[in-house]
């Protein structure tokens, strides 16, 4: 059946489709033997018939710092269900603003979404930065004959944080050692017994494109949950101010009591629609691409999602459960 999408990205001060889009929806097409009308950068209507999806070989590139992180998001639920394991070339930034950086997904993504019964091997070729890009990653993914449910409602004390503060192209080492001195001054305020490790990098010039510099921190809990602040430097932004960011949003996501951080929460939507029985994960307020992500995945498949406000013993907290009855989606290329 064909699918038309209209109206794309209406009111942003950039309507329509953007580099890393059109080519996420290029890379799907292929990966599908599929038909797009519509797709060209700035268009906000498009149609999109499928076929049969297949294994292989596939590039994407954004030819701009446009996600590589939003290309892999859009493509694995596809290659999940192919005929034939899939290797994609995925060009563009690594560790751009407005979407995830790689490190986030590498390291609280990819633990948590291999939850669902299938795993994938993800190799930063290089990195890329705003605004020329010029990040690779090669994923490697094998279908599977269908998805399990996730139940991450139990969020567990906070055992260990760490993190990677680093500097590329013509910048200092020192700039990640800053963010990473002003990131471990501001988490321990509200965490004083736990040793904070974040390493300081600089990336080696063959493996970086371009210059850039940021930082994750990550918190692991006894339960296996992780949740994660991150920010990116740049021009006229103090390493200090880039380190205590990515500090503060770590410390708020563990205030609210979530299971999942703020950035996790929508990623997780598509699979849980697609799993068989009941997914269930406990995270903060609702962002807006949360629903988004509930609102498009329940026209498009036939999964159906609650969201109601957890009761919780300790009134500070402000979570919420999102309980989806997944699909099931078999793949009968297996």
């Amino acid at each position: 059946l064909p699918l038309r999408v209209r109206r794309i990205r209406a009111g942003r001060s950039q309507p329509g489709l953007r580099p890393q889009h059109l080519s996420g929806l290029e890379m799907v097409r292929d990966l599908c033997e599929g038909k797009l009308e519509g797709g060209e950068i700035g268009s906000t209507e498009i149609t999109f018939t499928p076929g049969k999806i297949k294994g292989g070989t596939h590039i994407a590139d954004t030819k701009t710092a446009g996600s590589v992180c939003l290309l892999m998001q859009v493509a694995m639920p596809c290659v999940l269900f192919a005929a034939s394991p899939s290797e994609l070339h995925l060009k563009g930034g690594t560790n751009a603003e407005m979407a995830p950086q790689i490190d986030y997904t590498v390291m609280v993504f990819k633990p948590i979404v291999e939850k669902f019964n299938f795993t994938f091997n993800c190799d930063i070729k290089k990195r890329g930065y705003y605004p020329q890009g010029g990040g690779e990653v090669v994923v490697h993914m094998s279908p599977v004959k269908d998805l399990s449910p996730i139940n991450l409602t139990e969020r567990g004390t906070v055992t260990k944080i760490y993190g990677r503060a680093f500097v590329a192209g013509a910048l200092p080492i020192k700039l990640a050692k800053d963010m990473s001195a002003a990131a471990v001054r501001c988490i321990r305020k509200e965490i004083r017994d736990l040793y904070i490790n974040i390493q300081t990098v600089r990336e080696p010039d063959d493996q970086a494109f371009g210059t850039g510099s940021g930082i994750i921190i990550v918190a692991e809990t006894s339960t296996g949950c992780l949740l994660a602040g991150s920010s990116l430097g740049k021009r006229g932004k103090s390493s200090d101010k880039v380190g205590i960011e990515a500090a503060e949003i770590l410390l708020k996501n563990l205030k609210h009591g979530g299971a999942v951080d703020d950035s996790l929460q929508d990623q997780l939507i598509i699979f849980m629609a697609l799993a068989k029985g009941v997914s269930r994960v406990k995270s903060g307020p609702i962002t807006l691409h949360t629903q988004t992500a509930i609102h498009f995945t329940e026209q498009l498949t036939k999964a159906k999602f609650t969201v109601t406000k957890s009761e919780e013993e300790d009134p500070s907290k402000d979570t919420y459960i999102i309980e989806c009855q997944g699909m099931g989606m078999i793949n009968t290329n297996l």
